[in-house]
């Protein structure tokens, strides 16, 4: 089991930037995809963006452009650069890590954009 702890939520204005950091613990063995998603209230979790071993990436329509995804293998650690940021953007946003026949979640960190 891969446990993931994320990191670096908070309250920001509009326009503002946040980062946001997961660590990987545990049997962080051949964790191929990380990823980002968020939920905000009454609505769906849905993807921010994701990110390969090889550092390929993906990004919702949304957040094309102003967020951007890292990952450091070595430190089994991804982030979420967050620029531009837009009230629509407040929800709780959680860390994901894929790995075969697993799919591990974070407990999630709030980002809340005030206008």
């Amino acid at each position: 089991q891969v446990q993931l702890v994320e990191s670096g939520g908070g309250l920001v204005q509009a326009g503002g930037s946040l980062r946001l950091s997961c660590a990987a613990s545990g049997n962080t063995v051949a964790i191929n995809l990380m990823g980002w998603f968020r939920q905000a209230p009454g609505k769906q979790r849905e993807l921010v963006a994701g990110i390969s071993r090889s550092g390929v990436t993906n990004y919702a329509d949304s957040v094309k452009g102003r967020f951007t995804i890292s990952r450091d293998n070595a430190k089994n650690t991804v982030h979420l650069r967050m620029n531009s940021l837009k009230t629509e953007d407040t929800a709780v946003y959680y860390c994901n890590a894929v790995q075969v026949g697993r799919n591990s979640w974070g407990q999630g960190t709030q980002v809340t954009v005030s206008s």
